[in-house]
C-alpha cells in the first residue's frame, strides 16, 4: 500500500501545532508572566541562547524578536567552548535561554550549568519537563507539545517559537505582539490547508536548493533547509537575502531552485527584488509571502510580520512530508539519525 503524507507521523504531529500553541498560551501564562516581571525588574544586559538543530533555529528567531522588540543584544553560545574547551565565560547579569525538545543533550546541560555558575539567569524552553536540562534551570517554560515520535521535529520547533513570542509579548508589554500571539492558533489552523503542491512537484527531482529569508523569516529558512536534507535527501542551504547576493549567487543559473520566505515588513521589498533577479537568471523560484499571487507564489495566511515565520514553516512542514514520500523517503525515519542526538 502506498504511504500518503497523512499517514506519516511528521504530517500528524505538525498538524497538532495549533493545539500546542493554544495549550501553551493557557498553561504557561503564569510562569511567563512571572518571568516577564523579573526581567522588567532586573533587565538583563544581554540574552545568550544555547541550542542544537531545529532548536537552534528557534534561537535565531529569538535573536530577531528580542533585539527588535526589546533592544537587548542576543547571541548564540557555542556549546563546545564550555563542553570541550572548558573555557569559563563571564555571564553576570545575562539571561541564558536553553532550547531543547528532549532536554537530554549532555553539552546543553553542561553549558546551562556553567552559565548558572557564571552568574546567568537560566531559562529552559523544553518539551520534557523532567529532563536534566529542566532540572538545572532557574525557570522552565514547557513547550507542551506532547510526545513527538517522528525524528523530524515539527510541533516542538513551532512550540519553541510560540514560547519565545509569548515571553517577548509579556516582557515588552507591547499590545501588538500580544495580539499577534492570540491570533496564532486560528491562523495556524487556516494555514495548514495552504496548497504548496507546486513546490512539491517542482522539487521532486532536484539535487540542490537555496532557501532564502531575512529578519524574522531567516530562522524559517534555516529550518526548511535542514528539513529538506533530513527528510528528502535534498541538499539545501539557507541564506539571508542580503548574504545570498555575495558568493552564493554565483551558483544560481537556469533551473537552479530557490525558495524564498518573506513577511510583510521592511524586509519584504528586498526579498522580492532578489527573487525577481533570480527569475531573470532563469532560476526556478518559489516565494511564500502574504498576499502574493501568480506563478511560483505559495499561499500564506496574512499575519503580523513577527508571527509569519510560524505560519510559513507549518505550511512548509506539510509540503515537506509530501515531498519526502514523492522522492522515495520516509520522513519519520531519516537515514542515520535518531530522535535524541546526544552531543558533547
Amino acid at each position: 500500500m502506498t504511504k500518503l503524507p497523512q499517514d506519516t507521523l511528521m504530517f500528524r504531529e505538525a498538524h497538532e501545532t495549533a493545539g500546542v500553541v493554544e495549550r501553551q498560551l493557557s498553561e504557561n501564562e503564569g510562569v511567563v508572566g512571572a518571568l516577564a516581571e523579573r526581567l522588567r525588574a532586573h533587565p538583563p544586559r544581554m540574552v545568550i541562547t544555547c541550542a542544537r538543530g531545529s532548536s537552534d533555529h528557534a534561537a535565531m528567531y529569538a535573536k530577531y524578536v528580542f533585539e527588535t522588540q526589546l533592544g537587548v543584544v542576543t547571541a548564540s553560545a557555542s556549546p563546545s567552548v564550555t563542553s570541550i574547551y572548558h573555557a569559563k565565560q563571564g555571564m553576570d547579569g545575562a539571561l541564558y535561554i536553553a532550547v531543547s525538545q528532549s532536554g537530554k543533550s549532555p553539552d546543553l546541560v553542561r553549558n546551562a550549568e556553567a552559565a548558572k555558575q557564571a552568574g546567568a539567569y537560566v531559562v529552559a524552553l523544553v518539551n520534557v519537563v523532567d529532563s536534566p536540562l529542566a532540572a538545572c534551570a532557574d525557570v522552565v517554560v514547557p513547550l507542551h507539545a506532547g510526545p513527538e515520535k517522528s525524528v523530524a521535529a515539527t510541533k516542538s520547533y513551532l512550540g519553541a517559537l510560540a514560547a519565545i513570542l509569548h515571553i517577548a509579548a509579556r516582557w515588552s508589554g507591547h499590545a501588538a505582539i500580544g495580539e499577534a500571539l492570540a491570533a496564532l492558533p486560528a491562523q495556524l489552523r487556516e494555514g495548514w490547508n495552504a496548497d504548496w503542491s507546486e513546490l512539491v512537484d517542482g522539487l521532486a527531482d532536484a539535487h540542490n536548493l537555496f532557501v532564502v529569508g531575512r529578519g524574522f523569516g531567516f530562522a524559517g529558512a534555516l529550518e526548511a533547509a535542514l528539513k529538506f536534507k533530513e527528510t528528502s535527501g535534498l541538499h539545501a542551504e539557507a541564506f539571508s537575502s542580503a548574504e545570498v547576493k555575495h558568493g552564493p549567487m554565483a551558483l544560481v543559473g537556469p533551473e537552479f531552485p530557490v525558495l524564498f520566505f518573506a513577511q510583510d515588513d521592511d524586509t519584504l521589498s528586498g526579498v522580492l527584488q532578489v527573487a525577481d533577479e533570480f527569475r531573470k537568471r532563469g532560476a526556478k523560484v518559489w516565494v511564500a509571502a502574504p498576499g502574493a499571487t501568480g506563478p511560483g507564489m505559495l499561499p500564506l495566511v496574512a499575519s503580523a510580520p513577527i508571527s509569519a515565520p510560524l505560519l510559513t514553516v507549518q505550511s512548509f512542514y506539510r509540503a515537506a512530508a509530501a515531498l519526502a514520500l514523492k522522492r522515495g523517503f520516509d520522513p519519520d525515519v531519516p537515514p542515520h539519525l535518531n530522535k535524541v542526538t546526544e552531543t558533547v
